[in-house]
């Protein structure tokens, strides 16, 4: 089963860019973003991939989640399909512990916005976490890549 569980935060700090053993440069677009689904295509680096989300359940904490590794020019294409809106990321790799949480710096209309997620093996898996970690946001659609995207604008869109 290709169930997802994270909890997600807000980040105090930029200190966790020295503690980063990598980063890659992320660019995603929405074919549809409904409440209880969404279809996303992403492009990281050099390579694209098209993934399925369900509804969140457990008040965010866990949902349903496939991803497609696709040919790069696939998604190149795809993404003019995407709804308006686009969501420009660099994300930031940080060891904490026995996890790793995937650090999102916001480009372009969410600007100074930056996210940590942690994935877990189970709901209730301990963790460490990191001293640059803040506020939990886990379920807060606010912070979901669907609900940013709306704030900006596609490469179409002037």
């Amino acid at each position: 089963m290709a169930q997802e569980i994270e909890r997600k935060f807000l980040v105090l700090d930029d200190s966790f860019k020295h503690e980063a053993f990598s980063k890659s440069h992320i660019v995603q677009g929405y074919i549809c973003s409904e409440r209880g689904r969404t279809v996303r295509v992403r492009i990281r680096d050099e390579r694209a991939y098209l993934t399925i989300k369900g509804p969140s359940e457990n008040g965010g904490l866990s949902r349903y989640e496939f991803e497609l590794e696709i040919p790069l020019e696939d998604g190149k294409q795809m993404m003019q399909l995407c709804e308006p809106g686009i969501i420009d990321k660099t994300r930031w790799l940080v060891k904490s512990g026995n996890h790793t949480f995937e650090v999102d710096e916001f480009h372009g209309a969410n600007e100074g916005l930056v996210v940590a997620e942690v994935e877990l093996a189970y709901e209730d898996e301990p963790y460490k976490k990191p001293y640059f970690i803040g506020k939990e946001v886990t379920g807060d659609r606010r912070y979901y890549n669907s609900q940013l995207a709306k704030a900006t604008k596609s490469p179409n869109e002037k």
